[in-house]
């Protein structure tokens, strides 16, 4: 099942892909089932899935692509998680997840424009894995994390390089606005290998390719990472987990390649589809 979050004429939706395309509902349709966030959280993607499928034909060119869920709890990103991305960033391979947060506030979806910043010019691409937590929970063994899954989805974790290393925590250099492109769509996992595994994932900036790398070179797959963090947190429906980066970003580069305005980014990993965001400068 892939649903897709939406918006038209500023009225919200969520729409399933059919083997005729996306059909869908608007939020003030009385069949409406929920957003994706309260099927998620209830259990109730296949019902909400077969109630979309009745609705109006939806055009993903038409519509304004919003993130999966616009609005999670929480959202937990995994630092140095790939060996070649670890090895060209010349740090050693974490004994233990490097764990930072994003905010709601970076969040944008698929189309909408990737602001660069005019407090820095470097701007890198990070093609990432994103978990969507299904069944929450807190102390979660890891050979049973993966129940607590409920798909997966693609980020960008576009990073502001200088404010990242400003200090010990990369918090500052992950957290501008408009920084966060994450969809186009969320994918139940009973549709995907299990952890995603062997799933290859692609960064192309203007066409050309920049990262190429597999779900199986992370230090922690997504088992892991899910039972580690519930062992500080307690775990809820909707949370996202970014799961790191493979090796290409443009600070590993020399030339060094920071994304510009008039760039276009594609995130494409297998089965989840691509992620495309123009990038613009920021309002001044």
């Amino acid at each position: 099942m892939k649903f897709m979050s939406y918006a038209k004429d500023r009225a919200r939706g969520l729409a399933v892909e059919t083997d005729e395309g996306f059909r869908g509902l608007p939020v003030s349709d009385p069949r409406f089932p929920g957003n994706l966030k309260v099927l998620i959280a209830e259990d109730r993607l296949t019902e909400g899935a077969e109630i979309l499928a009745d609705g109006a034909p939806i055009d993903p060119d038409a519509v304004t692509v919003l993130p999966p869920i616009p609005d999670p709890e929480k959202i937990l990103c995994i630092g140095l998680n790939y060996r070649d991305h670890a090895e060209e960033a010349g740090m050693a391979l974490p004994e233990y997840p490097a764990m930072f947060t994003r905010f709601n506030s970076t969040l944008i979806g698929h189309g909408q424009g990737l602001l660069r910043p005019r407090e820095s010019e470097q701007f890198d691409y990070e093609a990432e894995l994103a978990i969507i937590i299904g069944k929450g929970g807190r102390h979660i063994d890891e050979d049973r994390a993966l129940n607590h899954v409920a798909g997966y989805s693609i980020f960008n974790d576009a990073s502001l390089r200088d404010y990242q290393m400003r200090s010990g925590q990369w918090t500052p250099g992950k957290n501008f606005d408009a920084t966060g492109p994450f969809g186009p769509c969320f994918v139940a996992a009973s549709a995907l290998p299990p952890g995603c595994a062997g799933l290859r994932l692609q960064a192309r900036l203007n066409g050309e390719t920049v990262q190429d790398g597999n779900v199986d070179d992370m230090v922690f797959p997504p088992a892991r990472i899910v039972s580690i963090a519930s062992q500080i947190m307690t775990l809820k429906p909707g949370d996202v987990i970014i799961t790191g980066t493979p090796a290409g970003v443009g600070m590993g580069r020399n030339p060094k390649l920071w994304m510009k305005a008039g760039d276009t980014v594609e995130i494409e990993i297998d089965g989840l589809g691509i992620l495309r965001n123009p990038v613009a400068d920021a309002p001044v």
